[in-house]
């Protein structure tokens, strides 16, 4: 059985906390944050008791061996008599952390304890923060097959661009269990029910629509790929140097690949370019599009700048002539979590022990996500509230139905 992580203290202890070792740090006094944070955000809780010989005779020696010895005769036992099948390990290296950039392995396991509790908080997953201190892409595959054997997948998170493609690709090659870059992937999910709503409550489909992403790293790459996989009329990516399109000849191999499969309308120059008639904005670059290119994008277009904690369009601007807005911030309507879909992918993807996150997974995930919203469908919610307790359970149920159907499911 798996051991429940939790945050183990009341606000009481936690003030008790801070009190002890000489008072609070003078941070505390001025930031709410500081005192939450005090000693860490999670523990692991044992499932099991041990209050008398014989519990620990169970638990542990004599006991164990035999549990010990039936997985060393049966491997796939592992996953019955462990926390395997129920644990996630959440991996970084810290050279991405939020929009904080490459601040190091120390400085992000603050966001990674978050991930861990957001996933037992909203997919009742069990996950476990590991920042590695290695940045090298042959040291950081190297490190995570050798600790896989412990859990049941693996959640790549704020790692750079271009090592995060070539470090999740090479992972998923030599693992048989899901690795999942949530920075690509979870935001792609969720921007693509955001979207699927959106042409609904306009009346278009997906296939006539044109979409502008402004920014070709991690997410934008993703979002461009799902986009396509879905139908998407026509995408267009730009990066600090203009739209990504084959005549270019500064492209990596990355945004080669992404020049092959996207712009068939041959677009060149800045973004602000590409923007002119558009249908779609999707930021995940940050940075600042000038309203005077909102302005020219085509009537009843949808501006999904998730930017955070500045937007690449305000929603003020973005309000006057879009239909649709939506924003990665929560104190806007539409907030582009991806909260909304790594838990359940992962508890969908770990009930089923599936060996892979395939894109059929990824697209049911996104189709379910989208349903929740059903027909409370409204230009200021065309996505649901992280809060909201139907998403986990479809997109959980969805992912597990696609990865049978796709032939990855082991159950």
């Amino acid at each position: 059985m798996a051991a429940e992580i939790v945050n183990p203290r009341s606000d009481s202890e936690n003030r008790d906390a801070s009190e002890q070792g000489g008072g609070a740090a003078p941070l505390e006094s001025f930031d709410p944050a500081f005192a939450l944070h005090r000693g860490g955000k999670m523990a692991v809780q044992a499932t099991v008791p041990v209050r008398d010989k014989d519990d620990l005779s169970l638990a542990y020696t004599p006991g164990v061996a035999k549990v010990c010895s039936a997985i060393a005769e049966q491997p796939e036992l592992v996953h019955d008599y462990t926390w395997k099948s129920s644990v996630v390990a959440v991996v970084t290296d810290g050279t991405a952390v939020l929009g904080l950039g490459d601040i190091g392995p120390e400085a992000s396991l603050p966001v990674m304890e978050g991930k861990a509790i957001l996933f037992k908080q909203f997919g009742g997953v069990d996950a476990v923060p590991l920042a590695l201190s290695c940045t090298d892409v042959d040291e950081i595959v190297e490190t995570v097959v050798r600790l896989a054997p412990s859990f049941g997948g693996v959640n790549l998170e704020d790692i750079s661009a271009p090592r995060c493609f070539e470090i999740e690709r090479r992972l998923q090659e030599r693992l048989d269990i899901p690795v999942f870059h949530d920075d690509q992937h979870g935001t792609a999910v969720v921007t693509l029910a955001a979207l699927r709503n959106a042409a609904r409550l306009s009346g278009r489909p997906l296939g006539e629509l044109r979409a502008v992403i402004s920014g070709a790293g991690a997410a934008g790459v993703a979002i461009a790929k799902m986009l396509v996989e879905a139908g998407i009329g026509d995408v267009a990516v730009a990066d600090r140097k203009g739209v990504v399109s084959r005549d270019r000849q500064d492209l990596t191999p990355i945004k080669a690949e992404l020049a092959s499969f996207t712009n068939r309308a041959g677009i060149s120059g800045p973004l602000e370019s590409a923007l002119a008639g558009a249908d779609v904005f999707i930021g995940v670059s940050g940075g600042t599009v000038p309203e005077s290119a909102v302005a020219s994008m085509a009537e009843g277009a949808f501006v999904f700048a998730m930017a955070n904690p500045t937007p690449e369009v305000h929603p003020e601007v973005a309000h006057k002539y879009a239909a649709v807005v939506a924003t990665g911030r929560s104190d806007f309507p539409n907030q582009i979590n991806n909260v909304l879909a790594f838990p359940g992918i992962f508890a969908g993807a770990l009930q089923v022990r599936a060996s892979r996150i395939t894109e059929g997974m990824k697209l049911a995930a996104a189709e379910a996500l989208a349903s929740v919203v059903g027909d409370d469908l409204a230009a200021d919610y065309v996505i649901p509230s992280p809060f909201d307790e139907r998403v986990a359970p479809a997109v959980t149920a969805a992912v597990a139905a696609a990865a049978r159907a796709e032939g990855v499911a082991r159950r």
